[in-house]
C-alpha cells in the first residue's frame, strides 16, 4: 500500500519526538514522506501538487504536534486550500473515497492526562474528534489515531521503540477504524 505521511511541525529541525518519527517513516519502502512546513515555508500551497500526491497514495497519515488540542495552523490552512469542494467532497468530490486515513499525534502531557480523570479531562480520540468528522465528510476511512503520550519524559530508548512502532502502525495491512482505546 502506497503511504503518504504529511509532517506538519513548524520546526522540524527543534522537535526531538516528530523528527525521530519522520526520520523513521523516510526509511520505510513504499513511503512518501511530505515536510509540508519545509514546503511551503511561505505558506502558499500548491494546490495541485497536493492533490495529486493524495491522489496516488491509499494512506493518507497527517503527523503533528498536538497544539493547544488540535493542530498547527498549517494543517488547518492546508485542509482548506486542498480538500476542496467538488474533488474531496460534495455532489462530485469523490478523490478521497475509501482512502485510508491516519492522525498520528505527539503529546506533551502522558496518557493518564488525557484520560476523563487526568488533566485534560477528555481522551485524545475525544479531541481528535473535529477529524474523524472531516474524514467522514471527504469519504475516507478513520484509522484509529497513533499516538505518542508524554514526548518531553520519554528517554532516547523510548522514543526510539515508539519511532519503530509508528512505522509498524503505519504501515500495517491490518488497521482497524477507529475505537476508544
Amino acid at each position: 500500500m502506497k503511504t503518504l505521511v504529511l509532517v506538519f511541525h513548524p520546526d522540524l529541525t527543534a522537535s526531538r519526538a516528530n523528527r525521530r518519527l519522520t526520520e523513521e517513516m523516510e526509511k520505510q519502502a513504499n513511503v512518501t514522506v511530505h515536510r509540508v512546513y519545509e514546503a511551503y515555508p511561505d505558506e502558499n500551497i500548491d494546490v495541485a501538487a497536493e492533490q495529486k500526491q493524495l491522489e496516488n497514495h491509499e494512506r493518507i497519515v497527517l503527523q503533528f504536534p498536538f497544539y493547544w488540542y488540535s493542530s498547527p495552523s498549517l494543517l488547518k490552512k492546508w485542509q482548506d486550500a486542498v480538500w476542496t469542494y467538488g474533488w474531496a467532497f460534495g455532489s462530485n468530490g469523490d478523490k478521497l473515497n475509501d482512502k485510508e486515513l491516519l492522525i498520528a499525534v505527539t503529546t506533551g502531557v502522558d496518557e493518564v492526562g488525557y484520560s476523563p480523570n487526568g488533566s485534560v479531562k477528555y481522551t485524545i480520540p475525544e479531541l481528535l474528534r473535529p477529524f474523524q468528522a472531516t474524514s467522514n465528510l471527504i469519504g475516507t476511512r478513520y484509522l484509529t489515531p497513533f499516538v505518542v503520550d508524554g514526548v518531553m519524559q520519554l528517554s532516547d530508548e523510548e522514543l526510539e521503540q515508539r519511532a519503530k512502532d509508528y512505522a509498524e502502525y503505519a504501515l500495517s495491512d491490518k488497521l482497524d477504524l477507529l475505537a476508544i482505546r
